[in-house]
């Protein structure tokens, strides 16, 4: 299957305000692309200007942590009650208090590994390349300036509207990149 490449343009600009305004017009311009941003700080505002949805690692967070601690607690009483019960000194061989700390350790393990598990999958990482690191100055990215970038499959990527629209915002620059 063969996938469609994305077009794009991408503008730098000096400061967090004129990046915030540059997506606000961007978004409000209605230009049909997808508006993302690249910044070396947290910008106020952005991300509802993006749309940056909520994800789903909080629940996959959830998930890992109720299986781990259910599978575990389940293989205890398996192991203590079915397949090997010992009476100790007339216990019960359900004697569920001694379960928890490995259930809760595992509970918390859980959680932690379906977390982490589930935040690079959802930022799709590792990423070693990306064609948008050829961008000329994005390195500058993750020091002191901030980039705009609109883009959109090639079939429907108006490059020269979009180009007119990035110009009149008053950029550092405009380049062409593959988003």
């Amino acid at each position: 299957m063969k996938r469609s490449r994305s077009a794009g343009l991408i503008a730098e600009f000096s400061t967090a305000a004129e990046l915030l305004d540059a997506a606000r017009r961007a978004r409000a311009g209605g230009l049909g692309v997808t508006i993302q941003a690249y910044s070396p700080c947290p910008v106020e505002g952005l991300d509802a200007v993006l749309d940056v949805g909520e994800g789903q690692v909080a629940l996959f967070t959830l998930f890992g942590g109720l299986g781990g601690g259910l599978a575990t607690f389940a293989l205890e009483c398996y192991s203590a009650v079915y397949d090997y019960p010992i009476n100790v000194g007339g216990r019960p061989l359900l004697s569920w208090p001694a379960f928890l700390p490995p259930a809760l350790e595992m509970t918390l393990a859980g959680a932690a590994v379906c977390g982490i598990a589930a935040m690079l999958i959802e930022s799709r990482l590792p990423r070693l390349y990306h064609p948008l690191f050829d961008a000329k100055g994005f390195e500058r990215s993750s020091s002191d300036r901030f980039f705009l970038l609109l883009s959109a499959p090639e079939q429907t990527f108006n490059a020269r509207a979009v180009r007119s629209f990035l110009q009149s915002l008053s950029p550092l620059s405009v380049a062409e990149t593959e988003a």
